[in-house]
């Protein structure tokens, strides 16, 4: 009994030390990479703003358009800074949310709370990565009146809710090559989203590069390269936003 109890307690203590390392090994891998550090930085066009609920990015020339990003579960939101500040250097204002616990789950309504959404006279765009992405649907579907348009990418959601309803223009952005939003189950919840919701497909990109962050668990490698899928994202971006 007492052999028996001695090797419980070794087994619990190795899934113990797993569990730390694998913890310790996401919050590597989620974290920014290779984000130059001017991307922070205001100049001339851009003022740059690094608050405790988010970055924001304020074009200095009037604008009539606001443009607000959720990450990707457990990414760091700083990944998502180049996509964010280069739609900004387009005249558009930019917040990038910094949610609690990086988990979209538990700061969706951030915006809502912070009144990012005071000012009627704009145009307001959601977006989000993934888990972000979800986040972003379900906020659609609780304030459908706050949103005129709503991006998703890399992601397989709306899966438990249905915005075929919806009455605003939607976009949905996928990789090839992407392990976490396979195309098969993007397409499996097609029927989630309005008829006009546009589709388009990044050859050669992954989960993981459409933020500037390590490998993802359950992704595929990218045959292309970070810089070209951030390319391909933002130009349909921005198509879509101006349209």
């Amino acid at each position: 009994m007492k052999k028996k109890y001695q090797i419980l307690k070794i087994i619990k203590r190795i899934w113990f030390t797993i569990a730390i390392s694998f913890t310790i090994w996401l919050f590597y891998s989620y974290q920014a990479k290779d984000v130059p550090d001017y991307y922070l930085e205001s100049n001339a066009a851009i003022s740059v703003k690094d608050s405790d609920d988010y970055f924001l990015f304020e074009p200095k020339q009037k604008f009539d358009k606001i443009f607000i990003f959720y990450p990707g579960a457990m990414v760091d939101p700083k990944a998502y800074v180049p996509l964010c500040r280069k739609i900004s250097e387009n005249g558009i204002k930019v917040y990038l949310i910094k949610m609690p616990w990086r988990l979209a789950t538990k700061g969706y309504e951030i915006p809502k709370q912070l009144d990012l959404f005071a000012d009627k006279t704009k145009t307001y765009i959601l977006s989000g990565h993934s888990q972000g992405g979800k986040m972003a649907a379900q906020f659609v579907k609780e304030n459908p009146d706050l949103i005129q348009k709503l991006i998703l990418i890399g992601t397989t959601h709306p899966r438990d809710i249905s915005l075929a309803e919806s009455k605003i223009p939607i976009l949905k952005i996928y990789g090839s090559n992407d392990g976490v939003a396979d195309e098969r189950t993007i397409f499996k919840n097609k029927s989630k989203l309005p008829a006009n919701t546009k589709f388009i497909k990044i050859e050669g990109a992954n989960h993981g590069q459409f933020g500037y962050y390590g490998f993802q668990l359950g992704d595929n490698s990218a045959t292309i390269s970070r810089e070209k899928q951030q390319e391909e994202t933002l130009r349909p971006i921005l198509n879509f936003i101006s349209k």
